[in-house]
C-alpha cells in the first residue's frame, strides 16, 4: 500500500511538472536584429507556469563590449525565431536586474498576476487585461516568437539576445514506463501477499 501510494505521489508530481513550460536560451551579438559582432554571450532558462502565473528567469552573462543599460523579454515576433517585437515584460528592465556592468547573473520570478511584471503597452495591445497579456506571451514563447534582449552602453538597442526554445518534455514513453513500473510494484507485491 506504501509503495502505491509513493507511485501515486510520484506520477502526481510529474504531472504537475508537465504543466510548467520549460524554456532555454542562448544570447549573442549574431542573434541581434540587426547582428553585430560582440563577444558576449549568455545563457539562462525561463520557467512558465500556467497554474501559478509565474514566469521564473535566470541568466548568466558576459563578454559585453558595454555595460548592462536594461534586460527584459520582447514578444511577439511576426514570425518565430526572426525579427523583433515590442518589450512584453517589465520596463525599462527586470527589477534585480544587475546594471552598469559588462558580466553578472540574474535570478526572479515574475508573478504575472501583478501589473509592474508587463510592460503598460503590451497590456493594452494584447487585450487590455493582465489575463490576456499572460495569454498572449505563453503563446508567443511556445511559438518561438520571443527573446530576452540584454541591452548595453554600446549597443542601445541590444547587445545579445536570444530566442526561447521549449525544453521537450518527458515522453509519453518516459510516463508509460512509470505506469508500467507501478504495475509490476502492485503484481509482486500481490505475490508476496499470496505466499503467506
Amino acid at each position: 500500500m506504501k509503495k502505491t501510494l509513493a507511485l501515486l505521489m510520484l506520477v502526481s508530481s510529474l504531472t504537475a511538472v508537465r504543466s510548467q513550460s520549460t524554456y532555454y536560451v542562448f544570447l549573442d551579438g549574431p542573434s541581434e536584429s540587426p547582428a553585430n559582432a560582440s563577444p558576449g554571450t549568455g545563457v539562462g532558462t525561463v520557467v512558465y507556469d500556467p497554474t501559478l502565473h509565474t514566469l521564473q528567469l535566470q541568466v548568466t552573462f558576459s563578454g559585453l563590449t558595454g555595460t548592462t543599460t536594461a534586460s527584459h523579454i520582447h514578444a511577439a515576433t511576426a514570425n518565430p525565431f526572426a525579427g523583433t517585437a515590442g518589450v512584453a515584460t517589465t520596463t525599462p528592465s527586470f527589477a534585480g536586474f544587475p546594471l552598469g556592468v559588462s558580466s553578472g547573473s540574474f535570478s526572479n520570478t515574475l508573478d504575472l498576476t501583478v501589473a509592474s511584471s508587463f510592460n503598460a503597452a503590451y497590456v493594452t495591445a494584447n487585450g487590455g487585461t493582465l489575463t490576456s497579456a499572460e495569454a498572449a506571451l505563453a503563446a508567443a514563447m511556445a511559438g518561438g516568437r520571443a527573446y530576452w534582449n540584454i541591452h548595453s552602453s554600446t549597443f542601445g538597442g541590444g547587445e545579445i539576445r536570444g530566442f526561447l526554445s521549449v525544453v521537450p518534455e518527458p515522453s509519453s514513453t518516459a510516463l508509460a514506463g512509470v505506469g508500467v513500473v507501478g504495475l509490476a510494484l502492485r503484481a509482486w507485491h500481490k505475490r508476496r501477499v499470496l505466499k503467506r
